[in-house]
């Protein structure tokens, strides 16, 4: 090994006494800087990662490499000193390693001098440093393997030239194998097949962070075939005058061939195993999580998943076919025989198709394609579906992909968060399939119902005959339940109350007035308890025995784990459009709706009976405005029976219709209870110099004539919350950023909240400040860049709270809101309400399991500002759909998805950063490259010198 370092000693001290190896630096640090910042747009694109600098690297290394390992051995014989290098006693394969590790020292100098790039990334957003780490692997070894082909047909010819062209087309050959122009011709199984034979399919898998055997001894081959060639074509010119001994010939020529035999036959081995490698991305994004596994665990029937793949596919997504398919068969491994995989191709299956499409939904789509003859279509499938019982889900390629621009139509198409809709899709079967089995089964606990109830003597009418319909169906649970339900009830006025100041304390419960013209109180109220967990059981929509029994049992599953949980939505009837920025006629929440159905029962509500839907488990409410006592009433008593509130909400309404936009105070309705609960929302809008781009109409004076143009600009009404004003460890958990249209602080009353457990959400940046202007159109000419007055009392503004604890009702003592109506002489079918209800159980004081989640902002899950920010992001930007997501599952402690959701490739994003601080970024790389470049030079100089000292101590004979 000493005579390999000492050949790559002189080598490297070639490289670094001459030009050449500046020169080689150089241009590397050249290109690679001007494909990440130029052609890759670094900041355009928006997203932390380095992957700019990695994506032109197969295709730049060729034609370095090849410039670099031209005259490695074409000089040698030109100039006649390879006669010289062969009757040297050092054995060819010495030779040859030597100068390949010299070549291959001189690239790791290169890369490692483009290290800057990723820090500076890592300064300005969360980079993930183990796609770093594998990209910069897979650099060296595929530099490693080009340089091998290098030295192979250097040694093959003594003209430079014919050695620049002949390696780069071999590696260029190598690399376009496995290229999608080339397997985009084929269909997905030939193209995986061709993937594997090609350099840059394997730099790719690499390169995303997973450190796999496979790819390792594929490039491991490579270097070692050529290598393997290089010796023995050395071998071979020492043979040029011998012809005696052709036995030893015949030797060498066996072993090389041998050689190469078992070194490409190694791949076909190991192509079997699978689990040989290590994922090196944070969280291990490309290994399944031990949520996933958990939920696997679960499953007590047979799982389906079918993959339908067709052959020929868009050019776009055929690559993404391979590690979907890898990742269905680690499904399949990690459940232990619970779960099967098929994947099939419908079009050559027809029983299969038809079965796809009438059982299923799932049908082609046609794909647009073009080829060097001809534009086409070509109908498809890439689709997943997930079976479970009775219950199945579909997943098509708008829910497994995502889609980046990358500038003059160019896209890029990635597996969204495969795992993630893979095991959310399980989980909805699974908890679903559960939904329709035996009620009983699931609970860790049997199940008893108190029900509270006056005598029916002091009922008022027609409640006497409902408490016998709830008598029948609490029997009749208590005979399915099989001694797992029991039921009792109770007079909480008996032995001298003492009953009801323990339920009053427990459950907030309280007896009931009918009406202002019937003061007698009675109790009416019923809770269920399991274990040590107990709430109360909210009354029917429909008060009839069918209506009772569904919420009893909707009661039932909220006390039982693995069911597929409800969320009761409810969004404005009518929302004002945003028709002056072309984005429709109005705001609707489309994506929320689809995005909650994806994990949840969505029962959408008006609230206009006073009601919660009884088998709601959350109550969402969006972007409230002049909500009725009534649409009140229905959200408190749903917080005081120890349920979850999410709310978005402001005191302004944003108009973009007009010539300008404008903010204008608009009431929620929850004013008086917010306050009550000592929570409030301040009439004033946060300014955030961090902040998300917006598209704003912007007037230019062309001499005197007014143009209006839209623009995208910084925009501080948008702020833009990084990991350190999100609640990493609750519901924001794996966001890592959040932007907020039109938000408004929230303040807490101290007092009020002080036996409560307060978490802040949300809070805005510590340069962040409010304003109550109506006015949110900027005026660049009056207040320059920013377009807004900076205000003087910058600090961190709180837009999002969870509070959890005992809340009173801001009804307790008060008629209910609807017999209140009843007894002014109102007609309740004028306000579109139904006959007077029978009267409820008012809940006066929550239990300390119940929660609010309040934001600040009524519009950022509107589909505008999500197209706003998409266009920003050039992506499809769905992080405020996320965090309720979050929400509900952190709520409804169902956390498992909480760390898979926020892992899609695009969801890394820089900070925020004005034109002159890009430039600064950019030039700062710029000194770094040379001052790098100038560094080798300086260490080089040294070296030089230290050498050259050593050698006058020698020869003036002293000691070294």
């Amino acid at each position: 090994m000493s005579e390999v370092l000492s050949l790559a000693r002189k080598e490297l001290t070639g490289y670094f006494g001459s030009p050449v190896a500046y020169l080689f630096i150089g241009a590397f640090l050249l290109v690679a800087l001007f494909v990440f910042f130029w052609i890759e747009a670094f900041f355009a694109r928006n997203i932390a990662d380095a992957r700019p600098l990695f994506d032109w690297m197969p295709v730049l290394l060729i034609f370095l490499v090849a410039a670099l390992t031209m005259r490695l051995w074409s000089e040698e014989r030109r100039a006649g000193t390879l006669e010289t290098l062969l009757t040297l006693p050092v054995s060819p394969w010495r030779l040859v390693l030597g100068k390949f590790v010299a070549a291959l020292t001189l690239v790791t100098v290169a890369v490692l001098l483009t290290l800057p790039l990723p820090i500076t990334v890592s300064w300005l957003g969360p980079l993930d440093w183990g796609p770093v780490l594998g990209a910069y692997v897979a650099t060296l070894l595929l530099a490693a393997a080009y340089i091998a082909i290098g030295l192979f047909v250097s040694s093959r010819t003594d003209n430079p030239i014919v050695s620049l062209i002949g390696t780069a087309l071999l590696a260029g050959a190598l690399f376009l194998i496995g290229s999608p122009a080339i397997t985009s011709l084929f269909g997905h199984r030939v193209g995986e097949l061709l993937q594997l034979l090609g350099t840059g399919a394997r730099f790719d898998s690499i390169g995303r962070g997973v450190l796999d055997l496979r790819d390792l001894y594929y490039y491991a081959s490579l270097v070692g075939v050529f290598l393997a060639l290089t010796v023995f074509s050395l071998e071979r010119l020492r043979w040029a005058a011998d012809s005696v001994r052709a036995d030893r010939h015949r030797r060498w020529r066996l072993i090389t061939v041998l050689a190469i035999a078992n070194l490409l036959a190694g791949n076909l081995w190991l192509h079997q195993v699978s689990g040989a490698r290590v994922d090196l991305t944070e969280g291990r994004v490309y290994s399944l999580s031990q949520t996933t596994r958990d939920y696997l665990a679960q499953l007590e029937e047979p799982l389906l998943i079918r993959g339908y793949f067709s052959s020929h596919t868009h050019p776009l997504l055929a690559p993404l076919v391979p590690p979907l398919r890898d990742l269905l068969r680690e499904y399949q491994i990690a459940g232990g025989g619970r779960v099967k995989v098929e994947i099939v191709d419908p079009l050559q299956h027809p029983d299969l198709e038809r079965e796809a499409g009438e059982r299923y939904g799932i049908r082609p789509v046609a794909f647009e394609t073009v080829d060097r003859h001809r534009a086409g279509v070509v109908n498809s499938y890439f689709d997943v579906l997930v079976q479970y019982g009775d219950q199945f889900e579909r997943l098509g390629f708008r829910d497994l992909i995502e889609v980046k621009g990358r500038g003059a139509g160019a896209l890029d198409v990635r597996l969204r968060n495969p795992e993630y809709d893979l095991t959310r899709a399980i989980k909805k079967v699974l908890y679903g399939y559960r939904g329709g089995g035996d009620l009983f089964a699931g609970l860790p606990q049997p199940a008893r119902l108190r029900a509270f109830v006056s005598p029916s003597e002091e009922l008022p009418e027609p409640l006497p005959e409902l408490v016998e319909d709830l008598a029948a169906v609490l029997a009749e649970l208590a005979e399915e339940g099989a001694g797992r339900f029991e039921y009792r009830f109770e007079d909480p006025a008996a032995g001298g109350g003492a009953l009801g100041d323990e339920i009053a304390e427990r459950y907030g419960f309280g007896p009931v007035v009918l009406s202002l013209f019937d003061p007698r109180p009675f109790w009416f109220s019923l809770a269920l308890e399991s274990g040590d967990q107990g709430l109360p059981v909210p009354w029917p929509e429909e008060t009839s025995r069918e209506g009772l029994k569904r919420a009893i049992e909707a009661s039932l599953r909220r006390l039982t784990p693995g069911y597929l949980r409800t969320v009761a939505l409810y969004t404005p009837p009518e929302a004002g459009g945003f028709p002056g920025m072309g984005f429709g006629g109005g705001t609707e929440f489309a994506t929320l709706r689809e995005r909650l159905g994806e994990t949840f029962r969505l029962r959408p509500t008006d609230l206009g009976q006073g009601l919660v839907p009884e088998d709601a488990d959350l109550l969402l409410v969006v972007q409230p405005e002049d909500l009725t006592e009534e649409q009140v009433f229905a959200i408190d008593q749903f917080l005081m029976q120890g349920g979850t509130l999410v709310l978005a909400a402001s005191p302004f309404h944003i108009d973009l219709g007009g010539a300008a936009i404008a903010a204008r105070r608009q009431e929620t309705g929850l004013e008086a209870w917010l306050e009550h609960l000592g929570i409030e929302l301040e009439p004033t809008l946060v300014l955030d110099p961090q902040n998300t781009p917006f598209p704003i109409p912007v007037q230019r004076d062309l001499g005197g004539f007014l143009v209006e143009e839209i623009q995208t600009l910084a925009y501080p009404y948008f702020p833009d919350i990084r990991d350190d004003g999100l609640d990493q460890d609750g519901v924001a958990a794996g966001l890592g950023q959040l932007t907020l249209n039109w938000a408004s602080p929230i303040r807490l009353d101290e007092a009020r909240n002080q036996e409560r457990l307060v978490r802040p959400l949300i809070k805005s940046s510590e340069r962040s400040w409010t304003s109550d202007s109506a006015g949110i159109q900027p005026d660049f000419e009056t207040y320059g860049p920013l377009g807004f007055p900076s205000g003087l009392d910058t600090g961190r503004q709180l837009l999002g709270v969870v509070i959890e604890g005992r809340f009173p009702s801001l009804f307790a003592g008060r008629p209910l809101p609807r017999l209140a109506r009843l007894d002014d002489g109102l007609d309740p079918d004028d306000e579109g309400l139904e006959p007077a209800p029978i009267a409820t159980g008012l809940v006066e004081v929550s239990p300390p399991s119940a929660r609010v989640i309040l934001i600040g902002s009524a519009s950022f899950l509107t589909d505008t500002a999500m197209t706003l920010a998409s266009q920003a992001t050039q992506t499809l930007y769905t992080r405020p759909v996320e965090l309720i997501q979050n929400a509900a599952e952190w709520s409804l402690e169902d956390r498992g998805l909480l760390t898979l959701r926020g892992r899609g490739h695009y969801t890394r994003l820089l900070v925020p950063l004005e034109s002159d601080a890009q430039r600064f970024w950019e030039y700062l790389n710029y000194l770094l490259a040379l001052a790098g470049l100038g560094l080798v030079y300086l260490l080089y100089r040294l070296a030089r010198a230290r050498r050259r000292r050593y050698h006058d101590l020698v020869l003036k004979g002293g000691r070294a």
